[in-house]
């Protein structure tokens, strides 16, 4: 018997992904949970794994091309004996988002339980970080509910319908399971049987091919402003300068698709009218503004939460800055000397397993910055753990990773864990464990070019640092002679609670000292 496997709601209102990589070919014989393929959505990569055994008969797309939730993603051959199995699955348990109905009233209101969406890569539970709505608030479609954390990225569950929140099924830390329901809402009108996404864009696919609909579509006036689309089209029509506000949306709520700004080039609506004007370079000028108009896209998942935390941290947080500078010459000179014989592909031997273990060293000296403080700032907790945090520019946002027990690491094991979480933060795959209990950060902005910087504290720590690019500029030696040296900016901020400028000094020189004098560094380690 074969079968269609319906790529799922990947969650936060994705409509469409990019196929990325193939995991099989057709004629491979797969297992329950294999990975299928990658595809990268609007926040992160996500493996798709399959639900069941079988044979592929079918990809249908190539790599590349652009995958729609809720339409068949690949064909499997299956066994006689589990087809009934896979019918009872199938939309319902890989169609992400599903309802069933608690009471089956034509008129009054009834009660529905929101099933927690398959979230890709084979997750099957993930944690409850903030609820977004208490219970008895009333909702419309499509508002964030709640932010969860897989063990990709962190995730915002949006409503699918408008009603009144009945019931939240699991408290905040909670590990919530996918395919069990999340909350329950209570919606006006009756239903008389669960209807999945997959059964509503069917729906919506054949009132859009019908010529009345199309009728209908092409009789509404123009929208103005912003667009209902995925970077994907805006993309592909900042390409063909078509202006997405003037092209009708065959989606619910009028979202655009990649057909929709096909049918509208191929209807001659690529290029705006644009009044003529005296100049000629003034109407190449004025034809190009309103062909791009502006976008606006929402801000949602990891950078959500990153914009959420930092305006949090310099409210509530009195922040200083302190910056220094380090001759790191004769560090350099002892990394390249080690980097060829440490270095593989599981450790990169890079200046930051230096920087953190030189920052563990200083650290017992002056516990302070590796303290937190209460809410209110009554009572401090220093830290005996240096779980030492790097902030990472990955393909889901700003994430801020730690390694673990830097106090008890050598600088190789150091080195290893930098390397796996650089990997797995810039893959979006970051484990939530390795972005939790962090106690002072660095971040690297010389990796792109900077020199001074003024970091925000990653809240509830009580120290940053942000380290300059490391520059060859001249510096007077010993005898007063220019040569020329190794240089690097740090820039630090403080919260000037529990930190003033004298203590945040001191130890900054003593880290200054390890990493000037590595030799120091090496006879301070246990």
């Amino acid at each position: 018997m074969i079968k269609d496997f319906i790529l799922p709601d990947i969650g936060e209102g994705v409509v469409e992904c990019e196929l990325v990589e193939w995991l099989v070919q057709e004629g491979d014989t797969i297992a329950e949970d294999q990975p299928i393929a990658d595809v990268m959505t609007d926040k992160a990569l996500v493996q798709i794994p399959a639900p069941f055994a079988g044979v592929v008969t079918k990809l249908y797309y190539a790599k590349g091309d652009i995958a729609k939730v809720h339409a068949p993603l690949y064909a499997v051959q299956i066994e006689a004996d589990e087809a009934a199995p896979v019918a009872a699955s199938q939309p319902e348990t890989h169609a992400a988002i599903q309802t069933s109905a608690s009471q089956a009233s034509a008129s009054a209101t009834s009660v529905e339980e929101f099933l927690l969406p398959d979230i890709g890569e084979g997750i099957v539970e993930c944690e409850l970080v903030e609820w977004l709505v208490q219970e008895g608030d009333t909702v419309v479609e499509d508002q964030p509910i709640a932010d969860v954390m897989t063990d990709k990225a962190l995730v915002q569950i949006p409503a699918i319908k408008a009603g009144k929140i009945v019931k939240l099924h699991y408290r905040k830390g909670q590990l919530a399971k996918v395919h069990a329901p999340l909350f329950a809402i209570e919606v006006e009108g009756g239903v008389s049987a669960p209807v999945s996404h997959v059964q509503e864009a069917s729906a919506a696919a054949v009132n859009t091919a019908a010529p009345a609909a199309c009728a209908a579509v092409s009789s509404e006036p123009a929208r103005q402003g912003k667009a209902l689309a995925s970077p994907a089209v805006r993309r592909m029509a900042r390409a063909l300068d078509i202006d997405l506000s003037r092209v009708p949306g065959s989606g619910k709520h009028g979202r655009v698709y990649k057909e929709d700004i096909t049918r509208f080039q191929a209807q001659g609506g690529a290029v705006p009218a644009v009044a003529p004007v005296a100049v000629a370079s003034t109407v190449s000028t004025a034809v190009a503004s309103a062909a791009r108009g502006d976008i606006v896209e929402p801000i949602r998942g990891v950078k959500a939460v990153m914009a959420k935390m930092m305006v949090e941290s310099v409210s509530t947080i009195p922040h200083f800055t302190y910056c220094e500078e380090f001759d790191l010459t004769d560090l350099v000179a002892l990394r390249e000397s080690m980097k060829a014989k440490y270095s593989s592909d599981e450790v990169k031997l890079t200046m930051m397993p230096f920087f953190m273990k030189a920052m563990s060293l200083a650290l017992t000296q002056f516990p302070v910055l590796n303290s937190q403080v209460n809410a209110d700032c009554t009572e401090i907790t220093y830290k005996a753990r240096h779980n030492i945090g790097m902030a990472v520019d990955s393909k889901v946002g700003l994430l801020v990773p730690n390694v673990k027990d830097v106090q008890d690491k050598s600088i190789l094991e150091v080195a290893a864990e930098i390397t796996r979480l650089t990997n797995a933060a810039r893959s979006g795959r970051v484990a939530p464990a390795d972005l939790k209990e962090g106690t002072i950060s660095i971040s690297n902005i010389g990796a792109l070019g900077g020199t001074v910087a003024t970091p925000i504290i990653n809240k509830p720590e009580v120290a940053i640092v942000a380290l300059g690019k490391l520059q060859t500029l001249p510096r007077f030696n010993a005898k007063g002679e220019v040569e020329a040296r190794q240089i690097m900016q740090v820039s630090w901020s403080g919260d000037h609670r529990v930190i003033d400028g004298g203590t945040i000094a001191r130890f900054c020189n003593l880290w200054k000292q390890y990493l000037e004098q590595p030799q120091d560094m090496l006879l301070a380690m246990r």
